[in-house]
């Protein structure tokens, strides 16, 4: 079975040969965002899947925010190109939760620690993080909690 980092090389070469410039130029971004995590540190060392997933939700993340704010100041050729390279880099994700998958895992975790009020909010975090890892943005899941413990 192919790593991930492979299987967005392979991706990569068959971008530059059908002359995708938009798949081959966000691949390459990604590649070069896993090669530098790869150097950072004291010593080069070989990513993992887990690892390469989370620089590349990482990099996704990027292209939403990025495309927010060319929505903001006017620029709306520059934000649909980056959300074309958000979606272009969702394909490598696993599929996110639904708000309902979220709110019951949530409504599950509350009901575990038995927490009330905002005050509770780091320990129900503490719980539901492990269950959503990678499958649900911080933020998300943030709202998600915040809402669930008023």
């Amino acid at each position: 079975m192919t790593t991930l980092k492979e299987q967005l090389h392979e991706d990569l070469t068959a971008a530059i040969k059908d002359r995708d410039e938009l798949r081959s130029s966000t691949i390459r971004l990604t590649l070069s965002a896993v090669t530098s995590e790869e150097v950072a540190g004291k010593e080069k060392r070989e990513l993992s899947d887990a690892e390469v997933l989370k620089v590349i939700t990482r990099e996704a993340k990027k292209r939403r925010e990025a495309a927010e704010a060319f929505d903001k100041g006017g620029r709306a050729e520059q934000a649909e190109r980056e959300r074309a390279e958000g979606d272009l880099l969702a394909a490598y994700l696993p599929k996110q939760l639904s708000d309902e998958e979220l709110a019951a895992i949530v409504a599950a975790a509350v009901a575990e620690s038995g927490a009330s009020g905002p005050q509770a909010m780091g320990a129900v975090m503490k719980l539901v993080k492990p269950k959503v890892e990678g499958l649900a943005e911080g933020g998300r899941v943030a709202a998600a909690v915040k809402a669930a413990l008023v």
